[in-house]
């Protein structure tokens, strides 16, 4: 017999985000479009947080399978077809162990919003300030609205608010989604999430592996692989602090990341490849790391950052960053960066959201960057090359977007630093701000730096 979970949710005028799904330039929902907050529907932007039905102002969470005191478990089998049923839910305070579970999860869900920021219709949701570790395994759904496995930290979607200290760990478990706004893990609400060496893939809009949302969280993530083939769902989308190591990212649609707000993904030692060839939502550029503010409310707004050390990034089509309608710090040291599609290394520009500047800076450190760099003319780029950094290329104010529109004729605000280890080959003549460092590392290459309207003299 199924057990119900008498609990009530009361939600304060949750918002219908507009922004991305989860994949792409939206987020948190929506990357740029949808929902989920970024282009496509992650929360406000690209991955679209809204799943089908909207948001309702509360709902009561059902499980086929309920486990709320302290509990070891093997080799069971956990199974939903019902709407807006979750096919296992721990709640509890206490320390729970699933070893090499089978659980599968169908049924569409209408909760809207309650899927992607409370856990409803997940197939494995855990919450209650439990530690659950899970081993092993597989995790199947074929719905909409299903996460995978759910980590919901009870602090009713409060940006940078501490969780009830829910924590999942999660390890060599196989996790398959198939449906619209379907992340893999998921994390909200403050909660943790440790995950080591999965097998996560996903096929929905809005759904990627690596996914947060509203009230953000903790993960990390160790080894494994992390593939989405939606609209709207990179393989990882942030409204949260990721760190994920010794992965492999890809994304066969959308962006490979988004993020969204005052959060952070740091990637260490990870292959990751991108093929955005769809725009989502409000995104009107296709690109592989997407950093972005929906101001859709699923993320503070605030200072955006990325990192990046060793590994691998290739980008099969677009930009390889972008930046829009956000204060941006990007750093990458010893990446192998591969622009298949573009030679555009990053841009730095309006998109289809507004309320904010766009700001970046660029650090690279021990790192070669070859390509354009474009500022649009009410942007601000500043970029610094240290500990033997070379950059090979441009910066250039005229931009189109994806969908054949000027958005820029003219360079920014660029402010550039160079310290004695790095240099500089100029691949067109080229105009920044200010320029900091010994102009001899500067190579002109047959033109010219301009530095406020005066050529920089001394390079070579």
């Amino acid at each position: 017999m199924k057990k119900f979970l008498a609990i009530l949710i009361s939600l304060c005028m949750l918002f219908s985000l507009t922004a991305f799904a989860e994949g792409g330039s939206g987020g948190g929902g929506t990357p740029p479009s949808g929902g989920n907050g970024g282009p496509g529907g992650e929360g406000g932007g690209f991955g679209g947080n809204t799943a089908p039905g909207g948001s309702t102002s509360s709902f009561e969470y059902t499980a086929a399978t309920e486990i709320t005191s302290a509990d070891e478990q093997a080799d069971q089998t956990y199974a939903s077809e019902t709407v807006d049923e979750s096919a296992l839910i721990v709640n509890t305070s206490d320390a729970v162990t699933i070893t090499n579970p089978t659980v599968t999860k169908s049924g569409d869900s209408n909760g809207g919003d309650n899927c992607n920021f409370y856990g409803l219709n997940a197939a494995l949701l855990v919450m209650g300030g439990s530690t659950t570790t899970i081993t092993g395994g597989t995790i199947t759904s074929d719905a909409s609205g299903a996460n995978g496995v759910f980590s919901y930290g009870g602090n009713g979607g409060q940006n940078g608010a501490a969780g009830d200290g829910t924590t999942v760990v999660i390890s060599d478990t196989t996790i398959t989604t198939t449906g619209q706004g379907s992340g893999g893990i998921m994390t909200t609400g403050g909660g943790v999430t440790y995950a080591y060496n999965l097998t996560v893939e996903t096929s929905g809009g809005s759904s990627a592996p690596i996914r947060t949302d509203r009230g953000g969280g903790t993960v990390v993530v160790d080894g494994g692989s992390y593939t989405s083939n939606g609209l709207g769902s990179p393989a990882i989308y942030s409204t949260a602090d990721i760190t994920v190591k010794n992965a492999a990212l890809i994304s066969n649609l959308s962006e490979g990341v988004c993020i969204e707000g005052v959060n952070s993904i740091v990637l260490e030692n990870c292959d990751m490849t991108a093929n955005n060839t769809q725009c989502n939502g409000n995104a009107t550029f296709y690109d592989t790391i997407m950093i972005y503010q929906s101001m859709s409310g699923d993320a503070d707004s605030g200072t955006s950052a990325f990192t990046m050390t060793g590994g691998s990034l290739t980008s099969l089509n677009g930009h390889m960053f972008h930046v829009t309608n956000t204060h941006a710090v990007i750093t990458l040291s010893g990446v192998a960066l591969n622009n298949e599609g573009s030679d555009v290394i990053i841009s730095v520009c309006d998109d289809g959201w507004s309320g904010a500047s766009n700001t970046c800076e660029l650090i690279a450190k021990a790192q070669s960057l070859n390509g354009t760099i474009l500022v649009g003319d009410n942007s601000t780029l500043t970029l610094t090359l240290s500990e033997n950094s070379t950059f090979e290329g441009c910066v250039s104010g005229e931009i189109t977007n994806a969908k054949g529109a000027t958005v820029s004729s003219e360079v920014g605000t660029v402010n550039v630093t160079l310290d004695s280890t790095s240099t500089w080959t100029l691949t067109a003549d080229t105009y920044v701000t200010s320029f900091n460092g010994d102009a001899a590392n500067v190579i002109g290459n047959g033109y010219t730096l301009y530095v406020d309207g005066v050529a920089l003299q001394g390079t070579r």
